[in-house]
């Protein structure tokens, strides 16, 4: 039995409504269906013979001019769906929604432990030390500090050589975990459509920018499971518990298949754990924070840890007793927490994989 929890955020939509930009709100209507074309169509329908959409503007060309683009087509049971490429446009669009909006210094700088070979110059300079490649050397700083110094005569010494700064681009293994159980849908806000969007953001920063890198996406609610990159359109919650222990194992597993040396997982959640898998059973307790849970839950963020797995927790919900286990959870493994809200999850999201993946070279 398929279950859907569909919401949308009035606000948002009466901002795409007022720009009249129908492309985006085709794509966020698609997300929140599930990745139902047709659904999403119809939704649009509904808005304009409700007066949201003025009648001038031709909705069924709109819909024509998807086909004409091949981004939808007909399946194999005559319904509208995504081809390949409108997979690849929400990628893009979720993109530039995302990275567009990020702030200098939004989720801080956090160095890495490993680097790979790339390197990158900052425009930052410092004074020359012995040993510095000659290359990195700012020609045009170094002359304004000996005319400086020789109050307009040019006699260059030592002293005046200034170096630009430099990064290693380092080689990430990342997988993404989301939690799909009720709570994510509930008490109106929709929390999945942004995890989705994140999802869609990473993959298409690192398949366009950090194709060394690897992305993994995984789900969880009394199970977890790993899901194919071109599956993220389609996620939807359901009627399930929160198995954050076996998110972290499947996790852990996925990270072991890679050769990059910086292994980390994003971990969106906006509730605690909930449930634990012993053999084929799962362990559900929905009341408090049941111990046998929280205790076995904690023991895998200690394993990621001994296997250098930091995990960054983007944490959906402020209750008190839940931010003191996210807060014991960072503590044993060595990693973040972030409290934030769907609205800016992508942006911390995004901020916080390209900071880390960099180190400041002296």
């Amino acid at each position: 039995m398929r279950h859907r929890y569909l919401h949308l955020d009035p606000a948002l939509v009466e901002q795409l409504l007022a720009a009249l930009d129908l492309m985006r709100l085709f794509n966020e209507l698609l997300l929140a269906a599930g990745g139902d074309a047709e659904q999403a169509m119809d939704w649009m329908r509904e808005l304009q013979q409700r007066g949201f959409i003025s009648e001038a503007v031709d909705l069924e060309a709109f819909f024509a001019e998807l086909e004409r683009q091949r981004l939808v087509s007909p399946d194999g049971e005559g319904r509208l769906a995504l081809t390949a490429a409108g997979e690849r446009r929400i990628r893009q669009a979720a993109f530039e929604e995302i990275f567009t909006s990020l702030r200098r210094g939004a989720a801080g700088y956090h160095p890495t432990h490993a680097h790979g070979e790339g390197v990158e110059r900052l425009p930052e300079t410092r004074p020359y030390e012995f040993g510095d490649d000659l290359h990195r050397i700012d020609g045009g700083r170094s002359i304004q500090n000996a005319l400086r110094r020789n109050v307009g005569e040019l006699s260059l010494a030592e002293e005046d050589l200034e170096v630009y700064e430099t990064e290693h681009l380092t080689a990430c293994a990342t997988v993404l975990a989301i939690d799909v159980s009720h709570s994510m849908v509930l008490y109106g806000e929709d929390r999945i459509t942004p995890a989705k969007k994140v999802a869609l953001a990473l993959t298409e920063l690192i398949t366009t920018k950090y194709p060394k890198d690897s992305l993994g996406v995984l789900l969880f609610g009394d199970r977890a499971q790993r899901v194919e990159l071109a599956d993220i359109p389609y996620i939807q919650a359901g009627p399930y518990h929160t198995n954050t222990r076996e998110a972290l194992q499947l996790a852990r597993g996925m990270l072991a298949r890679h050769k990059q040396p910086n292994k980390q997982i994003f971990l969106i959640t906006d509730g605690k754990p909930s449930a634990i898998t012993e053999g084929r059973e799962v362990y559900k307790n929905p009341f408090g924070l049941d111990l046998k849970i929280v205790n076995r839950t904690l023991e895998e963020v200690d394993q990621c840890r001994r296997q250098g797995v930091v995990i960054t927790t983007f944490m959906l919900a402020t209750d008190p007793t839940l931010t003191q286990f996210v807060e014991k959870l960072t503590k044993i493994n060595r990693g973040r927490a972030y409290f934030a809200s769907p609205y800016n999850l992508g942006e911390f999201i995004l901020a916080d994989y390209i900071r880390n993946r960099r180190r400041r070279v002296h």
